[in-house]
């Protein structure tokens, strides 16, 4: 039976992408900031929704122009989120690097859409940042091998950042997600880059697990993730320890996750050696969003606005932080004022992608145990009358 406690599949899927629009639209106009600019221009921590950072010179204010992030408008993350979420509705099934290739790039390239924080319908692809013009670059026009087209990128959050569907699609198998995740993010990241985008698509599967909680989602993450991964989310696990306030949490999950973030305390003037391939290093992004759950037990509200109000890179941080929240708790986990808000803003239905995509996963559950029960009869039938 469902439970407020147990989500059916489909609330599930709702919750989460709709809890990681929210959480990128919060966090859209603080993006790039500490946690101390934060304060002192809000006059203390983001409570909801505020105005671009420039109020009306959002056009020509640097360095946030030309986007005008705020009042609710959703940002790359949720606009390259739906667009993967197309390419599952055109291909039906699992997803690899060719289907990067062979879909999701024509899917920036093609069709104009309405950018909410650009204030105009326009192709993705002019919205994006470089990392991921990067796709646009390798594939289309450099005709690159899609598992190799990643290397050479800047190793960001980039494609870690719109890996919610693929743990969606593998609902409660994080490790066939960790898996799809890595192959079809070769085409965009490498090293780290695409680590990030593994594990956090293995998180989002292991939320949507019955009875799953903070703390297994951050122990199923520690089971998979590898090298500097691993080791920044266990120290970020363990800073969160005794912590159940963000906002005095914060600095020690800043404290944590310092020795492996690559781009340095100044987030607008990243170190000479950020960004580059690393056996030691991981993006700060995914940890954080998974510390942020701890301290926040889950709740939509601590655990997204800790994220926001953490700076850097908040919008994807937060933005993560509500997939994985809205996966636990279902819809009824992300507050329906906060996503009414960003659906109005943003004129975006936020409901219509998690229908498209629930109808898609049971569709590849229905592959998937085809496969495996023809797999099954072959090797029983291999093995029959063998020693």
């Amino acid at each position: 039976m469902t439970t407020p406690a147990n989500p059916a599949l489909d609330d599930r899927i709702t919750g989460s992408l709709v809890g990681a629009a929210v959480g990128d639209a919060l966090g859209g106009p603080v993006e790039g900031w500490s946690p101390e600019q934060i304060t002192e221009r809000h006059g203390g921590p983001v409570q909801g929704f505020v105005g671009p950072w420039h109020g009306e010179e959002w056009r020509t204010a640097r360095p946030a122009a030309p986007y005008r992030k705020g009042d609710g408008r959703v940002t790359d993350d949720t606009l390259m989120t739906h667009a993967l979420i197309r390419v599952y509705t055109a291909v039906r099934d699992h997803l690899d690097a060719y289907a990067v290739a062979g879909h999701l790039v024509p899917e920036l390239m093609a069709e104009p859409r309405w950018i909410p924080d650009l204030d105009r319908a326009d192709l993705p692809l002019h919205r994006l940042f470089l990392a991921e013009k990067w796709l646009v670059a390798r594939l289309h026009h450099g005709h690159h091998d899609p598992r190799e087209a990643g290397v050479g990128n800047i190793v960001n959050c980039g494609a870690a950042m719109y890996m919610a569907p693929v743990g969606l699609v593998n609902a409660a198998h994080p490790e066939a997600a960790y898996a799809e995740a890595l192959d079809l993010t070769g085409a965009h990241q490498s090293s780290y880059g695409r680590e990030a985008a593994g594990v956090f698509a293995a998180a989002v599967a292991a939320a949507c697990a019955p009875g799953a909680t903070p703390a297994s989602v951050v122990g199923t993450a520690l089971a998979l993730a590898k090298d500097g991964t691993r080791a920044a989310i266990a120290a970020v696990a363990d800073a969160a320890a005794g912590h159940t306030d963000t906002e005095a949490a914060r600095p020690a999950l800043r404290a944590a996750v310092a020795p492996f973030d690559s781009v340095g305390p100044d987030y607008r003037a990243p170190a000479p050696d950020a960004r580059r391939p690393s056996r030691t290093r991981s993006v700060e992004e995914v940890p954080i969003a998974l510390g942020m759950l701890l301290v926040g037990g889950g709740d939509f509200r601590r655990t997204v606005l800790g994220a926001v109000n953490y700076g850097r890179d908040c919008d994807s941080t937060a933005s993560m932080a509500g997939a994985l929240v809205g996966a636990l708790g279902g819809a009824d986990a992300v507050p329906r004022e906060w996503a009414k808000t960003v659906a109005e803003a943003s004129r975006t239905d936020l409901h219509a992608p998690a229908r498209e995509l629930a109808a898609v996963a049971r569709e590849i559950f229905r592959r998937d145990r085809e496969r495996r029960r023809a797999h099954e009869a072959a090797f029983l039938a291999l093995t029959a009358g063998g020693r």
